[in-house]
């Protein structure tokens, strides 16, 4: 039982900070200010889905499948990082206005792609994937089929955790920052976009850093 906390704070706190949901719920709210609640609502429970698998994916299979490709941790950091700042950048210069735009909001809605940009590279980014990757190499190859169980039910268990967030935060965004006013609302997005744009530039630094420790 002990293992099994141990490995489910091991996940969980490893990835909430990386993800940051109460952070990303602006971002997110900015993204979806012209969809209906009932929208957003689902939209939220879908990017969340989402989470769970993508980073479900990244712990059990992601190290094989970089090791398949000869891709190794720093250049997907790097790919990531470019893929975060072009997103912070194209959000921090987008010309919607937080008051809303009476033209925008009268035309019919079109589908939602759920995956990207909401649940990737907005939720789940290099950052996160990296980290989850990282946490399914540390399990231990010698160790005993019940503990192997025992572990991957407690990593399965965080993923489980971090997708409710996700989910808690991205659906009751509106009655949070909505207490901000239309021009309060502009200016947290304006400042998360910024503040994700400068992320992405850190994921880039360190990818490269680490790249160019490496013995040639």
């Amino acid at each position: 039982m002990n293992s099994f906390a141990n490995t489910f704070l091991l996940c969980f706190a490893t990835l909430f900070p990386i993800i940051n949901p109460v952070g990303c719920a602006p971002l997110f709210l900015g993204l979806t200010r012209f969809r209906s609640e009932k929208e957003r609502n689902a939209l939220a429970g879908r990017v969340a889905i989402n989470s769970f698998f993508l980073l479900l994916a990244s712990l059990l299979v992601g190290s094989h499948v970089l090791e398949f490709f000869g891709i190794s941790l720093p250049v997907v950091r790097i790919g990531g990082g470019l893929v975060v700042s072009a997103f912070g950048w194209q959000l921090l210069n987008s010309g919607a206005s937080a008051d809303g735009d009476a033209a925008a909001a009268s035309l019919p809605s079109k589908p939602l792609d759920t995956f990207y940009p909401y649940t990737m590279p907005l939720t789940v980014g290099p950052g996160s994937i990296s980290a989850a990757i990282a946490l399914g190499s540390q399990r231990p190859s010698s160790a005993h089929l019940p503990q192997l169980l025992e572990l991957g039910s407690a990593a399965l268990a965080g993923i489980i955790a971090i997708s409710v967030t996700i989910y808690l935060c991205y659906r009751f965004a509106e009655g949070t920052v909505s207490k901000l006013g239309p021009s309060g609302t502009n200016v947290v997005v304006r400042l998360s976009a910024f503040i994700l744009l400068c992320i992405g530039l850190q994921i880039i630094w360190t990818g490269w850093t680490e790249l160019m420790a490496q013995p040639h």
